[in-house]
């Protein structure tokens, strides 16, 4: 109402004041330009032009006052990956990451994580528990189509369930699906029968379901040949559309298009496509060029480099951390509880997290992440490190007491002392060699020796992991988002290929960690894993360092960006039918 008036006065006012001038004629404005001087031309010249910038910028503002920006659908993301797909198959995929990224755009599965990193439904409406937790009943959404047009089904959901427990098609996934079977209970539902309660089991249902109509004509023995593993058909956000190979046959792009029918909505990009280098260099070349607008995996020391892009940085938590697991079986002077006290309060984690990883992680005193349910912070000691570190091997009884600056203890029955000597393992990566190398320093300060040794990841495996052959491993272990450690610290599994590397005992642990898996109550889950802490602060059988973030590099025209919490690097794409680069204007009160 304010701009009518206002448009009105200033054109009575206009009207009037032209009636009073005895305004020129055509022909007399045409003369004009001959009776000015030309700096008269070019001043009267510059006032027209200003004046046209002026109510171009005046009807600008007023357009961006009344309208805001909103996603719109369109645009294309590219992404730099090393590596390259093979099975691009959620019950094949195994532990390639080009493979699981593209997974994690194509299908989906009965649950799913949210960008939170909480499990939230996905092809899969609502869910009931049984009261004794071995029955899940999935209630599928309706309409749901695959990206062929087909309509899913319960019957996809048991055939793909059926395959992964199937050993003829070698599905990586098939040990932790042992025992489990699922029943039909209508097009829209399905049973799942667990062998015995497992809290952790929702997790296990985000795994993506894959289409009965196309790989039941596909014999078992034959999945990992089939053209359906590189053209695959899914339910999610996005559908395969094209890859090119160069004529070595290695995969050089792979594209994906917008899937229309996607049951939470078209997602704003139209397409996206991935670019596969060999190594991380030439990725990082490629995101710095230009080439592509996203870089995921950078490790510490290059994320300067990607940042002179004028990029985004996310860091993200990922349930993954470092240690240092003593092997008591093996080194007499980590059988005493003091001595692995004492590396305990010795190790600066500050100081590696800052020159190792410059500062991009989370430093970690637990089995469990800082985030993480249940979690329990360990109180915080008012000594120096090297003070209390000292103070615990002294009152320990351990001493110098030939001047090496060794100390040396006699243990048990022992008629020689044993000198404060171990060897520390780890594998060639540069970080971990440069964090043993801080570790050497800050345990020999307190009076150890330390010995160091380094091998390739293969060679580190088979060589010294599976049979245990170390006094002390630098290495780390993979978590899951929702707690489990009892692969990690139950005795059972002690011996390859269990992950106990500690190779830990205790029978009030063992409990515990049973009870964390089967309990369905999630208090109690909580307290056993409060006590779990608890204890195995008290026993050392670990020196926990540092949990790394997941960095993710993208440019800033990417936008809605909302992952923080990733159990494995694909999922940084949760909620990516969200993400958008174009956009629209519409008005405020439209919104």
């Amino acid at each position: 109402m304010h701009d009518s008036f206002f448009s009105l006065l200033t054109s009575t006012i206009i009207s009037t004041f032209l009636k009073k001038l005895n305004w020129p004629s055509w022909p007399q404005w045409r003369r004009l330009p001959s009776i000015l001087t030309q700096k008269e031309r070019l001043v009267i010249t510059a006032l027209i032009v200003c004046a046209i910038g002026f109510a171009f910028a005046w009807r600008l503002a007023v357009y961006f006052e009344r309208t805001v920006a909103v996603p719109a659908y369109g645009g294309t993301y590219t992404e730099a990956l090393v590596g390259e797909p093979k099975f691009i198959n959620p019950i094949l995929a195994g532990i390639n990451d080009a493979d699981r990224d593209i997974v994690a755009l194509v299908y989906s599965g009965l649950m799913r994580y949210d960008p939170e990193g909480n499990l939230v439904p996905d092809l899969a409406e609502r869910y009931d528990i049984s009261g004794d937790g071995k029955e899940y009943t999935f209630y599928l959404r309706k309409n749901v189509q695959w990206h062929d047009g087909k309509t899913f089904t319960a019957d996809d959901v048991l055939f793909t369930i059926s395959a992964i427990t199937n050993p003829e098609y070698g599905s990586p996934l098939r040990a932790s699906w042992q025992g489990v079977s699922a029943q039909k209970v209508d097009e829209d539902a399905v049973k799942i029968i667990l062998p015995k309660p497992y809290s952790q089991f929702l997790e296990r249902t985000t795994v993506g379901i894959i289409p009965k109509h196309i790989w039941e004509e596909v014999a078992p023995v034959n999945a990992n040949l089939a053209d359906a593993n590189l053209k695959p058909i899914g339910t999610g956000p996005y559908r395969f559309s094209k890859f090119t190979k160069d004529k070595l046959g290695n995969m050089v792009s792979y594209s994906l298009v917008a899937h229309d029918r996607f049951w939470d909505g078209t997602p704003y990009i139209k397409t996206v496509t991935f670019s596969f280098f060999a190594y991380e260099d030439e990725a990082l070349h490629a995101y710095k060029n230009g080439e592509v607008m996203g870089l995921a995996n950078i490790t510490p020391a290059r994320k300067t480099e990607a940042e002179k892009r004028g990029s985004v940085i996310y860091a993200l938590h990922i349930p993954k951390y470092f240690a240092v697991f003593f092997n008591q079986s093996r080194a007499k002077p980590l059988t005493d509880k003091n001595v692995r006290k004492a590396f305990e309060a010795a190790t600066h984690k500050e100081e590696i997290m800052s020159e190792v990883f410059s500062g991009n992680g989370t430093i970690t005193d637990s089995p469990l992440l800082p985030w993480m349910t249940g979690y329990q912070p360990i109180a915080a000691q008012n000594e120096s490190l090297q003070e209390r570190a000292s103070s615990i091997l002294e009152d320990a009884g351990w001493k110098d007491k030939n001047g090496d600056g060794v100390l040396e203890k006699t243990i048990g029955s022992d008629k020689e002392p044993t000198p404060l000597e171990i060897t520390l393992v780890t594998s060639d990566s540069p970080d971990l060699i440069r964090i043993g190398e801080l570790l050497k320093t800050q345990w020999e300060q307190v009076g150890a020796r330390i010995h160091l040794e380094n091998y390739d990841t293969d060679e580190l495996k088979r060589r010294v992991i599976k049979p245990r052959k170390y006094d002390a491993l630098l290495f780390g272990e993979a978590l899951t988002l929702y707690p489990d450690p009892y692969l990690f610290w139950h005795s059972s599994q002690k011996k390859d290929p269990g992950l106990n590397l500690s190779l830990y005992d205790n029978k009030e642990v063992d409990r515990l960690l049973e009870n964390i898996r089967e309990s369905l109550d999630p208090k109690e889950r909580e307290n056993s894993l409060k006590k779990l802490q608890e204890i195995m602060a008290d026993e050392v059988p670990a020196v926990f360092l540092f949990s790394p973030s997941f960095l993710y590099a993208m440019d800033k025209d990417v936008k809605q960006v909302s992952a923080t919490t990733v159990n494995v690097p694909a999922r940084r794409f949760a909620g990516m039918e969200k993400w958008y680069i174009a956009t629209k204007r519409i008005e405020k009160t439209a919104q």
